[in-house]
């Protein structure tokens, strides 16, 4: 009976003991597991970080803030420009080229003109591009000066002739006679990114020389600034604008100065703050080389800058239009409208197609696209890639000017002798102001008109008593005065105020 109850005793043990075993074996067989699954997954985040390195490995390294060499190669190139204009009194000019002061008077060929002086307008920067004298800088640090003035950093000084202006993108290139001058080097706007560490160069508060640095802070940036007034109301319609932006310090004074890169390559043309005071509060705008170097090269060439026009109505894509016209994406720009026969609608393009990309190049939003198509000219072919109906197609596109034409545009030669541009007043100008027939000054630089008090949107409505009508009927007087050394005898009209006035244009 003992030997029986000890047998099964040891029979107990031995299965508690095999039960113990195989639930050790189970527990240790699953804790393995598991830190295999671990490793795995600690593994896999590995692979992710390695990826990200991978894709990263290109980028420019963080800590490069040595900025000695792009500030040597930057400061010689920049140069501070002071501009001047002439203030004429009140109705002084009108009064001596009165028809009637003559009728009692008599002629005013022999009799001396109020001599006005030109006073200090204001002052800005300027970027040297070439070794014998072309400068560019901003539209509004020379816009209505009649003397311009460009100090070098080696305090040469040189009075500069204003070779043309582009509002649209507030651009305008200077030359002046010297020969050997220090340049800086053009980089790739379309390049640069956001992160990226630049300097800014200019003269701000008339301090000269004066280097900033911050990074890049945005890219393709359209505040709305350029063809506006002082009062924000738009005068260019055709306005162009797609900033770098940077929190590099830009005061007044820096417009028309240099950002470059840490390589001292120029990227792009400081022009605007944002801030409530007028002094720097955090960003600064400047124009990207890519639009700086085709307007510079049309002014060279032409004279006026060759803008080419797609012939579309755009807008940004947000939630609510996307949700609205059923667009599965938020990036691309809605096509509001097309232009009756304009170069997209000839294309196939149209109303609610989304433009994704411009010879390839990806548009997600109007400033880019617009930056895109300024950097062509009319009679141009680009690839226009959109989305209708969620469908990718491609067109291909010939691009036209204003007058929905491809031909090359170019100034009047007395537009550049006598700094003004003309235009049919219209319309609606007729009957505001009960007139027939005039030519409105819609531009005013260096020249005879600027110097004699002429402001613009001034109407002119005869010359030496002949109507004008057309542009060609100032063509016509102006080379006929020219050819006999007469003057330009000029009646017309404000239409603000509805005040006659009157001029007399010598011609030189």
């Amino acid at each position: 009976m003992s030997t029986r109850k000890t047998k099964s005793f040891f029979s107990i043990v031995l299965l508690v003991v095999a039960i113990s075993t195989i639930t050790s074996w189970t527990t240790l067989k699953f804790i393995h597991s598991s830190k295999q699954n671990n490793n795995s997954s600690e593994n896999q985040m590995f692979l992710s970080n390695q990826d990200a390195k991978v894709r990263f490995a290109n980028a420019k390294s963080g800590i490069e803030t040595d900025f000695t060499v792009a500030a040597e190669l930057s400061l010689h190139a920049v140069v501070h420009i002071k501009t001047k204009a002439i203030k004429h009194s009140a109705n002084s000019q009108e009064f001596f080229n009165d028809p009637f002061f003559e009728f009692f008077f008599g002629p005013q060929q022999n009799r001396q003109q109020p001599q006005e002086k030109a006073v200090p307008m204001g002052s800005g920067s300027g970027v040297i591009i070439s070794q014998n004298g072309y400068i560019v800088t901003n539209n509004h640090v020379v816009e209505g000066a009649t003397e311009i003035e460009v100090t070098l950093n080696d305090k040469r000084t040189f009075k500069a002739e204003l070779i043309g202006t582009d509002p649209s993108t507030d651009v305008a290139l200077l030359k002046v006679d010297a020969k050997d001058l220090p340049t800086i080097a053009f980089g790739n706007s379309d390049n640069i990114k956001v992160g990226e560490w630049v300097l800014a160069v200019g003269n701000p508060f008339n301090l000269t020389s004066t280097v900033t640095a911050g990074i890049i802070s945005a890219k393709a940036r359209n505040i709305g600034i350029i063809g506006t007034d002082r009062y924000g109301r738009r005068k260019e319609k055709l306005s162009i604008e797609s900033f770098i932006q940077t929190d590099a310090a830009i005061n007044p004074g820096n417009s028309g100065g240099a950002l470059v890169n840490t390589n001292g390559e120029l990227i792009g043309i400081n022009t605007a703050i944002a801030s409530r005071t007028g002094s720097y509060a955090g960003y600064g705008f400047a124009i990207p080389t890519s639009i700086v170097k085709k307007v510079v090269t049309d002014l060279r060439e032409h004279g006026v800058v060759q803008r080419a026009l797609l012939g579309v109505q755009i807008r940004d894509i947000d939630t609510e239009i996307a949700k609205e016209k059923d667009i599965k994406t938020l990036n691309g720009v809605l096509v509001g409208g097309v232009a009756p026969d304009g170069a997209a609608e000839k294309a196939g393009i149209k109303q609610d197609d989304v433009i994704t990309e411009i010879d390839g190049t990806k548009v997600k939003s109007s400033a880019q696209l617009q930056e895109q198509i300024g950097l062509h000219r009319p009679g141009d072919k680009i690839k226009v890639t959109v989305l209708r109906k969620n469908k990718t197609k491609t067109f291909t596109v010939k691009l036209t000017n204003k007058e929905g034409t491809t031909d090359i545009v170019k100034t009047n030669k007395f537009e550049k002798d006598l700094g003004i541009q003309l235009k049919p007043i219209t319309e609606t100008v007729k009957n505001a102001i009960g007139i027939e027939y005039g030519l409105e000054i819609t531009k005013l630089k260096n020249g005879e008109f600027l110097t004699m008090g002429v402001k613009t949107n001034f109407i002119i409505l005869k010359i030496n008593n002949k109507k004008m009508k057309e542009i060609t009927d100032f063509e016509k007087i102006y080379h006929e005065c020219k050819k006999s050394n007469k003057p330009l005898n000029i009646a017309g009209v404000y239409p603000a105020s509805g005040k006659i006035a009157y001029y007399k244009i010598v011609l030189k």
